[in-house]
C-alpha cells in the first residue's frame, strides 16, 4: 500500500493523456495490422523456410536458407533463430551418430 497520493489529475492533464492515447492507437490502416503475417512465425515464408529445412540434405542447411531467404529475412531474428535452430539439430543428430558408431564398434 503506497503512502503517496496519485498525482492531481488537471484538465490540461486529462487533455494531454487524451492526445497521446490518440497518437498510440495501434494499427492505422487494415494492412499494418497485417504485418506479422509477413514476417512472423505464421509468415508463408516462415512455412516454407521450415518445411525445406526439415527436408534439406544433410549439411546443406546454411546454403538451402541462403537461396531462399531475401537479406531482409535473413536478418530478421525469426528466421535466423530457425536455421540456428535446425543447424544445432544437425549436429546433435550428427554426434549421436558419431557415438552411437563408437559404440557399435566396442561391441564387435
Amino acid at each position: 500500500m503506497s503512502l503517496r497520493k496519485p498525482p492531481t489529475l488537471t484538465p490540461a492533464r486529462l487533455a494531454a493523456n487524451r492526445r497521446n492515447a490518440r497518437k498510440s492507437s495501434g494499427p492505422r490502416t487494415a494492412w499494418s495490422r497485417l504485418n506479422g503475417l509477413r514476417t512472423g512465425s505464421r509468415s508463408l515464408a516462415y512455412g516454407a523456410l521450415l518445411r525445406t529445412l526439415l527436408e534439406a540434405p544433410p549439411s546443406a542447411i546454411g546454403r538451402v536458407a541462403a537461396g531462399m531467404l531475401t537479406p531482409e529475412q535473413a536478418s530478421h531474428p525469426l528466421f535466423r533463430s530457425l536455421v540456428d535452430q535446425c543447424r544445432q539439430g544437425e549436429l546433435g543428430v550428427a554426434a549421436n551418430f558419431a557415438r552411437d558408431r563408437q559404440h557399435l564398434k566396442k561391441i564387435k
